[in-house]
């Protein structure tokens, strides 16, 4: 299992704010994406071994999405393909799965990435309404229909957001946002604090744009020919004046976390192209950049946004790293205050001797090397996509830095956090 893994190269699209039903399915993103990396490096449709695909909710029409993914990509048919969900890290957990693969020798050359089309999520029908359609197609006469349609009620046709139920801990009963709560009580974090951390974020990402750094992402189009080049989500203007004003979403009377402080609800795919080392001199490859390890953790699904504190200090120990040896952070923005609760647990010798099992605090994670392009509050979150977007963006930010070594990590749904090392070449 030594072999290298090395990142040739990879694609997202934009990430686009969900206004109502967005123009792309999960699939359709996911194509743009992974299309110009392969158009890119003139990939064979036969030099790919396998696609590996991170998504939530793909649609009823996407079944095993990489599979839809991979025929739409014209590659060969005898290419097999899966799908994984890890949910928030469900795109990470495929590229860690073709890491997997390449180093077995089962693989030489896979696309692993992530899509999601959190607009396309489903409105479904309540369990009495369930009830009712079920119990109408049992009636066999015109008696028994009639009186069925008579036990009708208006308050069955009240539709239930998939959304919302994914985005919910069923095992605590809590929201994601209920969670952040929880954290901001735990840490003391206050309102000003994870405002201030989400202008900051709007502030990298415009700052970003604007000087053209997010060379990472290609450009798609409706099929109406409108051109989405730039992710939407972001607020050049954002202040803490404007964040203050805005209530509470999941404590009305408590609360501290609302829309301007937490990520955005999101459309969008990325893709990379992983290879051994023997494929990449074969083909004559570029190289982004080589996954070197990875780790999974677990915890209190109640506390699940203290997954990266989790999983980031046995990466460092097994690679024996110091905090002070990695030069750039990605730290998934699902709420400031979960960021900014990591990076608290991290530094506390406390946290760190009490439920991660240390002597002393791991260490600080540095302002000005974390999320230095901003992001999910300002650029969203597609949840089967963002773990890709992570380790894209940091070989990006490594490149463009000159420099050598980064984490990229993200808490998950369910009480779960993960983390990649990554080098750059």
């Amino acid at each position: 299992m030594s072999k290298r893994v090395l990142i040739v190269d990879g694609a997202r699209t934009p990430f686009l704010r969900a206004k109502g039903r967005g123009p792309f399915l999960a699939s359709d993103l996911a194509v743009w994406a992974a299309r110009s990396v392969l158009l890119r490096q003139k990939v064979m449709p036969t030099q790919i071994d396998e696609v590996i695909t991170g998504c939530v909710m793909p649609s009823a029409y996407e079944a095993n999405i990489s599979r839809v993914i991979g025929l739409r990509l014209g590659l060969d048919e005898s290419i097999p393909a899966w799908t994984v969900q890890r949910n928030c890290a469900s795109g990470m957990q495929a590229v860690v799965s073709a890491m997997e693969s390449i180093q077995r020798g089962q693989s030489q050359v896979v696309l692993a990435g992530g899509c999601e089309a959190m607009s396309q999520a489903p409105l479904l029908f309540s369990p009495p309404m369930v009830d009712w359609l079920l119990h109408l197609q049992q009636q066999k006469n015109v008696l028994g229909k009639l009186k069925a349609y008579l036990a009708l009620r208006p308050a069955f046709f009240k539709p239930i957001l998939g959304l919302l139920l994914g985005l919910k801990d069923h095992q605590v009963n809590l929201s994601m946002g209920q969670t952040a709560e929880i954290l901001a009580h735990d840490f003391n974090i206050g309102r000003q604090r994870m405002d201030a951390f989400s202008v900051q974020s709007h502030q990298r990402l415009a700052a970003a744009q604007k000087e053209q750094r997010l060379n990472e992402i290609v450009p798609i189009y409706d099929n109406d020919g409108h051109c989405y080049d730039y992710d939407n989500g972001v607020r050049a203007d954002s202040s803490l004046e404007k964040l203050a004003k805005l209530a509470p979403v999941f404590d009305l009377r408590y609360g501290q976390v609302t829309p301007g402080n937490s990520s955005q609800i999101t459309d969008g795919a990325a893709y990379l192209l992983l290879a051994s080392e023997a494929a990449v001199k074969r083909y004559q490859w570029p190289v982004l950049g080589e996954i070197v390890d990875y780790n999974w953790a677990a915890l209190d699904p109640s506390r699940m946004g203290l997954g990266p504190a989790h999983a980031i200090p046995p990466l460092l120990a097994r690679n024996d790293l110091k905090m002070n040896d990695i030069d750039y952070w990605e730290i998934n923005e699902a709420f400031a205050v979960q960021v900014l609760a990591c990076i608290e647990a991290l530094a506390s010798d406390e946290y760190c001797q009490r439920k991660l099992g240390l002597a002393e605090a791991l260490g600080t994670v540095p302002m000005d090397r974390l999320n230095v392009d901003g992001g999910a509050i300002a650029c969203g979150h597609p949840v089967g996509a963002s773990g890709a977007r992570l380790i894209l963006h940091l070989l990006h930010v490594l490149r463009q830095h000159k420099a050598k070594r980064g984490v990229a990590s993200l808490c998950i749904g369910g009480g779960q956090g993960g983390a990649v090392l990554l080098d750059s070449f």
